[in-house]
């Protein structure tokens, strides 16, 4: 991915044939079971492969995350029927997936959507909208949560919708400030006719499933931080190394010397977070959860104080799209602000803590 990351910024470009490749290496469902094509890792294989391969293009790894968290929700909560219906050419990439929870008017409050779907015979009947969906209007598959029955997150429930739905439609793609390699865009039900037999788990069960699957999504995003956050410190080196100022190389100059060494161990310190609270994850542990809500809060903010510190120490070349570093920096600052903001990761930690 890395020597297109920049023409992919640019032009604006989703490279399915790419991120098909990947799936060729297992990246489609990571985390999901083998009998239904995924690779059966675990929540730690999927943090490093993440990080990984953000150091080529942060945000083709960060929609491959949500593509994912997708298919570990129809995996994990789906029947045997969706499972094998829906799995398999996600797994391979042959169909994309989106996550659709936000709206125009619940972000943080997530609980309060207002997307309805109201039951008639062996159908639901959607009406509303989403917002910011990643790959919305370019995907195939969209993991909706709406409501069919009354406030609150226990009036939510999960349908899994398929492009080509009647009544199903996109608004105008979204121009961002980073994580263009990827389509963004409002989701549109306008009396959209869903199958019963497309919901996931029971009525009501959609905001914990919801929720349950954003544990994962967080570790994930985390883990693209990471990569980022390590390509930008791989990108300092190299230009402390070749720029001179006042006669000799910057490495040279002890101040930028002691910065790099506090990026690196801010960068290890990240790291570690993230790994711990994916192997939490994976074993189920009580503590999963905050634990995620740390390493997203965490990571996503000392990464991109790295990746802004690495702009800096090139200069005036930093601020210059032939150079990667403002790549990384534009495409991660939205990482602390999806799959809950970092000021909702505070909320949740500190929750956990006054109620123990």
């Amino acid at each position: 991915m890395a020597p297109y990351m920049a023409e992919w910024d640019e032009k604006e470009i989703f490279p399915v044939e790419t991120m098909r490749k990947a799936a060729q290496l297992g990246f489609g469902g990571i985390y999901v079971k083998p009998d239904v094509g995924g690779s059966g890792l675990s929540r730690l294989d999927t943090s490093i492969i993440f990080e990984a391969l953000s150091t080529g293009c942060t945000s083709t790894t960060a929609y491959m995350s949500i593509h994912n968290m997708c298919v570990w929700m129809i995996d994990t909560f789906g029947n045997e029927e969706q499972r094998r219906r829906f799995c398999p050419s996600l797994c391979s990439m042959e169909k994309f997936a989106s996550y659709c929870l936000t709206e125009p008017g619940s972000g943080s409050d997530a609980a309060s959507l207002l997307t309805s779907a109201q039951k008639k015979g062996d159908t639901y009947v959607l009406n509303g909208s989403k917002a910011f969906i990643s790959g919305g209007g370019d995907t195939d598959v969209y993991v909706v949560m709406c409501r069919t029955g009354g406030p609150g997150p226990k009036g939510i429930s999960c349908l899994v919708l398929e492009k080509g739905m009647p009544g199903l439609s996109f608004g105008k793609k979204e121009k961002k400030v980073g994580w263009n390699s990827q389509p963004t865009r409002a989701v549109i039900f306008e009396d959209c006719v869903v199958p019963v037999g497309n919901r996931l788990g029971a009525e009501g069960q959609g905001f914990s499933i919801a929720m349950q699957g954003l544990n994962g999504g967080r570790i994930n995003i985390a883990s693209c931080s990471l990569g980022a956050a390590h390509a930008s410190v791989l990108l300092a080196q190299e230009h402390l190394t070749v720029r001179k100022q006042f006669g000799e190389p910057l490495a040279s100059n002890q101040y930028l010397q002691f910065r790099l060494a506090e990026m690196a161990t801010r960068l290890v310190a990240a790291r570690l977070m993230v790994r711990n609270a994916a192997r939490a994850l994976q074993d189920g542990r009580e503590d999963a959860a905050v634990l995620c809500s740390m390493a997203k809060l965490f990571a996503t903010d000392e990464c991109f104080g790295i990746c802004n510190q690495a702009l800096q120490m090139h200069g005036g070349y930093g601020y210059l799209k032939d150079y990667a570093v403002q790549q990384f920096v534009r495409d991660i600052r939205v990482h602390q602000i999806l799959e809950g903001t970092n000021e909702v990761m505070r909320m949740i930690v500190a929750r956990n803590l006054l109620q123990s």
